[in-house]
């Protein structure tokens, strides 16, 4: 958190006039996210020319007052009749009065008033007026600051030295127009909290259900993909601004591949190739999550650049603390993924399909083990019941698989350190990528991994990392494996490497299994609290984002979604 002595950012008034919550999120927080408003605004203060009748004194010049707390760097300070002007310069449009005169929007008129009273000290002498040039409609906006505007000045400095001493996120705003120009609004989800309230709402009225159109804030696919780095004796080095991999083929030609940092999110090193220290320092900077797998497929490591996030996490502990929390959250975990287990078995032997009869004792079972996972009174219980149901369902998995597939291709239940036959092999593969996206997932939304609310604490497995993992098993791998499988896609020679006590994935299968994965994270769903289609990529971060917002105001989002 800040302290009463840390100097507030003119940009920080900013964001507090549009909003607390945003304000909250990027200052004491410190989550800050670029979008593509947001680079254009870069590029505009690069390229501002200056207007014929406004000869520029100063550009970009730096300030800091002890005495208000605030530091920051004006745009533009040009002299006037003998008198210093604070310019601000903003791609948008203006806000018009009654009378259609130029006006300036509450923040942009907040910051150009700070910058004037801090041109006033660092110059000493009056600086009364200050302008906003707004590119969009090509007018500018006059600040007059006199000691109304100062006064203005001096609350909000107040209310954001305030918002510094809690450790509670303020409110999502009651302007919704704001949210939809916010580069915030996928870490804050402010309509999934607006539809938790229509819901609520809904309850007591419920003629009034549905009436209002939900924008889509969340992005619904990943701008970037992650790259898998397979071969051995790779060397991932850096050229610029870009990720460079250099590999020997069988020939041992060397072959270079060059990826813009843009558009990476993530890289994934199987087995043992190597990365420089240089490109370790791009991906710190650009928050490029790097893992390393191991050869046969176990996590071993990652890396983060996050800034630590200490309020988030401050409120995580505080919040999963709590044992009714944990078993509460636990319950709805668990629940959510038996019953997604038990309707993939359904659909899969529903219609004219015969298999049902074969497994109808193991569906029952699952049936059963629904039912007692609501009334479970501790952890410990729902445990027994995963468990069980976890037993049921790869018992039943042989009756959904193809009768065309070879017979090493059918699982003898659920093996794992290590796995005894080709499927299961491939389970612990997929499993293993699933865990480096929730990790790097988790980190990239600020949520400490180690601190988790169902799992048991283990020295190499973050529970939280383990919890969350539940939700998307079935869906993100285990159904497009048994989709390949049924279609023939895997060699039961050449796509494995079978040793005495341990079968596990060769070159050509781990590269396979890579492509079904990346696949599959590309696949659209739609999400049933908030409506919206999303690649399963996002579908990830989305669920720990809903967790989150258990403890921050808006629960009961979490562990909604289902298959169909």
């Amino acid at each position: 958190m800040l302290t009463d002595t840390s100097p507030l950012r003119v940009m920080s008034l900013h964001a507090l006039l549009y909003c607390e919550r945003l304000f909250y999120l990027e200052e004491i927080e410190e989550i800050r996210v670029a979008d593509e408003a947001v680079y254009a605004g870069r590029r505009l203060h690069e390229e501002i020319v200056p207007m014929d009748d406004e000869s520029p004194e100063r550009r970009s010049l730096e300030l800091a007052s002890e005495t208000l707390g605030l530091m920051g760097k004006v745009d533009a300070v040009r002299k006037r009749d003998g008198k210093w002007i604070a310019y601000e310069h903003k791609r948008g449009r203006c806000m018009r009065g009654d009378k259609k005169q130029v006006l300036a929007w509450p923040s942009d008129r907040i910051q150009a008033i700070a910058y004037a009273a801090l041109l006033a000290e660092a110059f000493g002498e009056p600086v009364t007026e200050a302008r906003v040039r707004y590119h969009a409609d090509n007018v500018t906006a006059i600040i007059h600051v006199d000691e109304s505007a100062i006064a203005d000045l001096k609350t909000a400095i107040a209310r954001a030295q305030e918002l510094q001493q809690t450790t509670q996120r303020p409110p999502i705003t009651t302007n919704e127009n704001l949210c939809t120009r916010c580069s915030l609004a996928p870490v804050c989800l402010p309509e999934e909290e607006r539809i938790q309230s229509q819901e609520h709402q809904a309850d007591e009225e419920p003629e009034t259900a549905n009436e209002r159109t939900i924008p889509k804030l969340f992005p619904s696919r990943r701008q970037k993909q992650t790259l898998h780095v397979c071969v051995n004796k790779a060397r991932v080095g850096r050229s610029g601004e870009s990720i460079v991999v250099t590999s020997e083929d069988e020939f041992k030609k060397e072959t270079k591949q060059t990826v813009p940092s843009e558009d990476i999110d993530s890289i994934v090193i199987h087995g043992y190739a190597q990365i420089s220290t240089q490109a370790i320092h791009l991906c710190a900077y650009k928050g490029i999550a790097i893992q390393w797998m191991t050869y046969g497929g176990r996590f071993a490591a990652g890396t983060t650049a996050s800034p630590g996030r200490v309020q988030q996490r401050i409120r995580q502990y505080a919040a999963l603390d709590d044992e009714s929390m944990r078993l509460r959250l636990a319950k709805a975990l668990v629940h959510a993924k038996v019953e997604m287990q038990l309707k993939y078995l359904l659909r899969c032997t529903r219609g004219t399909n015969t298999n049902r009869s074969t497994i109808e004792s193991e569906i029952e079972m699952i049936r059963g083990c629904l039912r007692g996972i609501d009334r479970a009174p501790a952890a410990s219980s729902l445990l027994g019941y995963e468990g069980t149901a976890a037993r049921a369902y790869f018992a039943s998995l042989p009756a959904i698989l193809s009768s065309n597939i070879p017979p090493e291709m059918v699982p003898k239940g659920r093996s794992k350190h290590p796995p005894k036959d080709r499927f299961n092999a491939l389970l612990s593969y997929g499993y293993s990528m699933l865990f480096a996206l929730v990790e790097r997932s988790a980190l990239a939304v600020g949520l400490e991994p180690s601190f988790g609310f169902y799992h048991r604490p283990r020295s190499s497995a973050p529970p939280l990392v383990m919890d969350m993992m539940e939700l998307f098993r079935t869906n993100i791998w285990e159904i497009p494996l048994i989709g390949s499988v049924n279609r023939l896609q895997w060699n039961i020679e050449t796509d494995f490497t079978v040793t005495a006590n341990k079968i596990w994935l060769s070159d050509s299968g781990r590269r396979k299994a890579i492509a079904l994965f990346e696949e599959r994270l590309n696949d659209t769903y739609v999400h049933p609290h908030t409506g919206q289609s999303m690649a399963y990529s996002r579908m990830v971060e989305l669920e720990l984002r809903l967790l989150e917002k258990e403890w921050t105001g808006a629960p009961g989002m979490f562990a909604q979604w289902r298959l169909r």
